[in-house]
């Protein structure tokens, strides 16, 4: 069970001691149902979670009947990266429900910005990084404007989407980075030669003044 939190509920007579309400699995794994001590319920499924808070309760209590939901996910992730067209990558990290598709994530930033193309496609690692990490083209027109299935994939744990940058708007911005100190220069250039002229300008004069 890849959850940070998960909603338990004891169904049970009178006079025990109640465990109702929202309870944090730990980073070891284990939820705590107070004075009935901890239960590991990391890699469960809810069914399984549930089974296993019931068969540890009965040690306390007569045919324990629980509850088990899950209200929040955030211990698995996937990551979205967006290229910045000369000026750097954004990374987003977003935990993974169980649910989300690739259109899910852009919208997750808002869409596309001016400086992506439409070019994407999914990074999956390798299980347990034995073999090749797979490489998922997604086709941007057909999920929206089409409206198909086909490459709006199910994102899985330690995905990276990947989003390419428009790249007529890099050659713009590489330009803008490598123009600027060269037009510094020749501006210096320009100004020390305007100098000299005016200096011997100022020469010429005087010196004919002088005569």
């Amino acid at each position: 069970m890849a959850s940070s939190a998960v909603d338990v509920s004891l169904l049970q007579l009178a006079g025990t001691e109640q465990i109702v309400g929202e309870h944090l699995v730990g980073l070891d794994g284990t939820v705590n149902l107070l004075s009935y001590g901890t239960v590991r319920i990391a890699g469960l499924t809810v069914e399984q979670a549930q089974e296993k808070i019931e068969v540890h309760l009965s040690q306390f209590l007569e045919s324990p009947k629980v509850t088990v939901d899950v209200l929040a996910y955030n211990s698995k992730w996937y990551y979205l990266i967006t290229q910045g067209a000369g000026l750097g990558d954004n990374v987003v990290r977003a935990p993974i429900t169980g649910n989300e598709m690739v259109l899910d994530a852009i919208a997750g930033i808002n869409g596309l910005s001016p400086i992506s193309s439409r070019k994407m496609w999914i990074s999956r690692p390798a299980p347990g990084g034995v073999g090749y990490s797979q490489i998922l083209p997604i086709n941007w027109k057909d999920i929206t404007r089409g409206a198909s299935t086909q490459t709006n994939y199910q994102l899985l744990p330690n995905d990276r989407l990947f989003v390419a940058e428009d790249r007529l708007t890099k050659v713009n911005s590489v330009v803008n980075k490598i123009l600027p100190p060269f037009e510094r220069i020749f501006g210096f250039a320009g100004l020390g030669t305007n100098s000299l002229n005016a200096i011997k300008r100022f020469g010429l004069s005087a010196g004919s003044n002088n005569n």
